[in-house]
């Protein structure tokens, strides 16, 4: 185990400790690098010499941890809305087509449950007809369907991978 991460967990700075065992935030360590840094930069010295100095003066060390372990919200926050300007920045670069199935699925969806739940009734009871609805174990799947896509498509394929290796 990394010895930023014991002392962490011995001094009793929970989020700090979470953050560099990535037990929070993103799996390839960009924000645990982050935090890294931000412990270095508190005990004077680089990322690379922090373990040196984990050994020699491990009071200065729990210090500095306890000092990012505070800031630690603001920095997920301003992390997270980096992340989500750097996601925006590169969708402009995309041409419309292939950013445009996300906003007109939304549409279309909230167009079929109101469709379903309430505008057919109305247009049956005001023409006297008598169209039948959309079954909603059809329209919940295709609301899963676009879902998987949409927010977890990763996870979707995660789980077909899993799935085949057995």
């Amino acid at each position: 185990m990394n010895p930023l991460i014991t002392l962490a967990l011995k001094s009793g700075v929970p989020a700090v400790e979470k953050l560099l065992s990535k037990k929070i935030g993103d799996k390839d360590g960009p924000f645990a690098a982050i935090i890294i840094k931000a412990i270095a930069d508190r005990v004077g010295t680089t990322p690379e010499e922090l373990p040196k100095a984990v050994e020699s003066d491990p009071g200065r060390v729990i210090e500095a941890m306890r000092e990012v372990d505070r800031a630690a919200p603001d920095m997920i926050a301003t992390y997270d809305r980096d992340l989500q300007l750097a996601t925006l920045e590169a969708e402009q670069d995309e041409p419309v087509w292939m950013r445009a199935w996300r906003p007109a699925g939304m549409y279309l969806l909230g167009f079929l449950w109101l469709w379903n739940s309430v505008l057919l009734h109305v247009a049956n009871a005001i023409w006297k007809t008598a169209l039948p609805p959309m079954p909603f174990t059809d329209l919940i799947q295709l609301s899963g369907l676009y879902m998987a896509l949409y927010m977890g498509g990763h996870t979707v394929k995660d789980v077909v991978k899993t799935w085949v290796a057995k």
